[in-house]
């Protein structure tokens, strides 16, 4: 696929990934989906992230190493937990309502701080993301490094709280 048409591509799925994930706080539960049980997604969610993490992880250290082809493989596998994650997240999302964070004191503003960053910085890891991999399969190394600077720590830090998020409304979720 040619570069530009590349560029277009990360837009739209930007765009329409992130419009899903703001759909699921507004739109009914689908009946397509839901009266199944559901309730083990938001756990495998969390061993996703935790993946993901642990996928980043072993690629930057991959690359510090200048061992590119671990480097790539760990990247494709990090893409890889993150889709299926998506997959499930948008599943549980559309036919479950929204657990409540129903914890108070010190630990209540810190759980919120960690979800509004979560969810802000979510949006931002899409087109992140995206543009760092098409760069790179590209053979555009220059702005590869250029974005992923900014990616890694990013991308690091949304999957990383996306397991402590889980881990503080864990005990709120239905049983």
């Amino acid at each position: 696929m040619p570069y530009r048409n590349s560029i277009l591509l990360i837009w739209i799925l930007t765009i329409v990934i992130n419009g899903l994930i703001l759909l699921t706080f507004f739109l009914p539960k689908l009946s397509m989906v839901a009266g199944r049980d559901y309730s083990s997604l938001p756990k495998l969610n969390a061993i996703l992230n935790g993946l993901t993490f642990f996928s980043l992880l072993f690629a930057l250290l991959a690359v510090r190493r200048k061992n590119i082809l671990l480097h790539r493989s760990s990247i494709f596998l990090a893409f890889s937990f993150t889709s299926l994650f998506l997959f499930s997240y948008l599943l549980y999302h559309f036919s479950m309502p929204s657990t409540s964070y129903k914890g108070d004191g010190l630990l209540r503003g810190v759980y919120y701080f960690i979800l509004l960053t979560h969810v802000v910085l979510v949006a931002i890891i899409v087109p992140l993301g995206l543009l760092a991999m098409v760069f790179a399969l590209n053979n555009r190394i220059n702005q590869h490094r250029k974005i992923a600077r900014w990616t890694m720590p990013i991308w690091l830090y949304v999957s990383f709280t996306g397991v402590v998020v889980y881990l503080l409304t864990h005990p709120y979720y239905p049983q």
